[in-house]
């Protein structure tokens, strides 16, 4: 079965500015949340920046060099794993490719929707008025530099509490942290060092790696307009961002998955044929949980870095489309 990768952190981290000239800050008031986290939404795609990164996920620590390039046609992220596996993982828009140095094995991967190693962060921020609430809950020093902390908070149960550090002078993000209800943190992500630069340079998924040994493609197929299953009951502000029919690596099954969204929170729906070993009902890691159950010959998983009650909500609604539906 296919398997979200999802990715956050914690660490002290420093940051070493350069000579690019920074967004301006000076109209930044207490009540702009909304406004900070634009800012930093257009800053992570337009600026040039690197650094080391640390992950943590499930009482785990990876630490990763990170690499963000743009120009005014694109921008490319690069992920350089510092310990074992190590592998380089690099996006270009859509397409996200995976070299595994150890066996010289590449992996590419196609995703209608463009989606940041670091964090999701919406396009219309002023448009999730209605679910969350954005504000400045105060000014914090990391490693000597100001920095926002900017609390994202929603109005229901259906996703979790989220706080980013923004720094004050390009308006990066440095840390993230995703929280339970009872204010644990459950993931999180920082950088440990950050140098933002004039430029960097694009690098080819070929120059990812020796290629002594034969490349492996795994590539999804295009969009489907249509899913064999309908998803009937979705928490408020969720909604449908593409649907991909893939075939499971090395096998000629194909694995049907929707991706939901509310803009911060990402949910997938998985579908496959029935098999023997599939372990049905609710199962929690961290901050991701999941839901499975069978329909007829299928079955279906919701996973989601979302509360319990939402991907039992989602899989609880979902049926097989009908025929001419």
């Amino acid at each position: 079965m296919m398997v979200l990768k999802l990715f956050f952190a914690v660490l002290f981290f420093s940051i070493t500015t350069a000579s690019k000239a920074a967004i301006d800050s000076s109209a930044v008031t207490a009540s702009e949340g909304n406004q900070v986290l634009l800012n930093m939404s257009k800053a992570m795609k337009s600026l040039n920046y690197q650094g080391t990164v640390v992950f943590l996920k499930n009482g785990k620590l990876e630490a990763m060099k990170y690499f963000h390039a743009a120009n005014k046609d694109a921008e490319q992220e690069r992920l350089l794993s510092l310990n074992s596996p190590l592998r380089e993982i690099i996006r270009n828009s859509d397409q996200v490719s995976c070299h595994f140095k150890e066996h010289q094995q590449t992996i590419v991967d196609y995703r209608p929707v463009e989606r940041s190693f670091l964090l999701d962060i919406p396009k219309n921020i002023n448009e999730l008025a209605a679910t969350y609430s954005f504000d400045i809950v105060g000014e914090e020093n990391i490693a000597m530099l100001p920095a926002y902390v900017i609390a994202i908070q929603p109005k229901d149960k259906f996703r979790y509490v989220r706080k980013i550090w923004i720094e004050k002078n390009y308006f990066l993000p440095l840390k993230v942290v995703i929280y339970n209800f009872s204010g644990q943190a459950l993931e999180q992500v920082v950088f440990t060092e950050l140098e933002v630069k004039d430029s960097l340079p694009f690098v080819g998924v070929s120059k990812a790696g020796s290629t002594e040994k034969p490349v492996s493609i795994a590539q999804s197929t295009k969009p489907d307009s249509h899913s064999p299953f309908v998803v009937s009951e979705l928490p408020q502000g969720f909604q449908e961002i593409f649907f991909t029919r893939s075939p499971v690596h090395n096998s000629d099954q194909l694995v049907d998955h929707m991706v939901l969204s509310d803009g911060f929170s990402s949910v997938s729906v998985y579908m496959e044929n029935k098999n023997t070993t599939i372990q049905t009902g609710l199962q929690s890691i961290g901050a991701v949980n999941s839901f499975s159950r069978t329909i007829g010959d299928h079955a279906l998983t919701v996973m989601g870095e979302v509360p319990a009650t939402t991907v039992k909500l989602i899989a609880d609604g979902l049926r097989l489309r009908v025929r001419g539906e």
